[in-house]
């Protein structure tokens, strides 16, 4: 078992079941923790849109190592001096958004990658367990301990899909439905018949791959049927602060209709 718990991860992705992973925005590690002690496959520790630095962004992943959860994290862009120290702090997965073209991709993998693969600068420490593993041992599979995933959530990029997952190295794409409704210039309109059938290639070609396809979006029950049934294999679901908002004022709103 790796530390950041991605061979549980693709080992059910591999069984074909699903992994269902959601949000994480507050700072306390508590949160992730408590993601995982709930039976999450996976936390998504948003660096790109929530005020998380690189020290929080540790508490987080170091939070899931007992739960079985894997810790993914999305960085702010593709700028490879940002992916780097993340890269350090061994999680599963790195979330790497607003990709465009295959140049974008082909960037990104060089930089989550080793020599002669990628242009990673060699620096692991809880990598490979603070000293206690050998670098030879380190090196057998260390380009495959940490993922590389990728956000379609921009039309160009579905317009270069092809070319984008015969790129080597790349372990998976995630649909970001609002950027790309936003990017067809239907800010708004997740639903609009032009954006789902976007996706809808997506996954399709995704899954004649070796890649992995995933979706983040809120808990809403029909969409995730259509979405599994055509053929999604994991889903971030919401996130920590909109999912506590939502069960707070259920119970709130339940509550003031007992009788008194």
């Amino acid at each position: 078992m790796t530390i950041n718990n991605v061979d549980r991860f693709k080992g059910k992705i591999a069984r074909g079941e699903l992994c269902v992973g959601t949000t994480v925005s507050f700072n306390d590690p508590t949160i992730s923790e408590l993601i995982g002690d709930a039976g999450y496959d996976f936390t998504w520790v948003d660096m790109e849109h929530c005020p998380i630095d690189i020290h929080t962004a540790l508490g987080h992943i170091m939070a899931v190592r007992g739960t079985g959860a894997a810790p993914f994290v999305r960085v702010p862009s593709t700028d490879t001096v940002q992916i780097k120290p993340i890269l350090e702090l061994h999680p599963a997965a790195i979330i790497v958004p607003q990709v465009q073209s295959v140049a974008d991709v082909e960037q990104v993998v060089a930089a989550c990658k080793y020599p002669p693969v990628g242009i990673r600068g060699f620096g692991p420490r809880r990598g490979r367990c603070f000293g206690g593993q050998p670098y030879p041992d380190y090196l057998v599979d260390a380009d495959q301990q940490i993922m590389v995933i990728v956000q379609i959530e921009h039309i160009r990029a579905v317009e270069a899909i092809d070319e984008i997952l015969a790129v080597d190295g790349l372990d998976g794409l995630c649909i970001g439905f609002n950027d790309l409704a936003g990017s067809m210039g239907l800010s708004g309109q997740v639903n609009d018949a032009r954006v789902i059938a976007a996706a809808e290639a997506v996954i399709e070609k995704t899954r004649q791959t070796d890649k992995t396809i995933g979706i983040a979006m809120g808990y809403e029950r029909q969409a995730i049927a259509h979405w599994l049934d055509r053929g999604l294999q994991w889903i971030s679901l919401g996130g920590d602060f909109n999912l506590l908002y939502a069960k707070l004022r259920e119970i709130a709103e339940d509550v003031r209709t007992l009788p008194r």
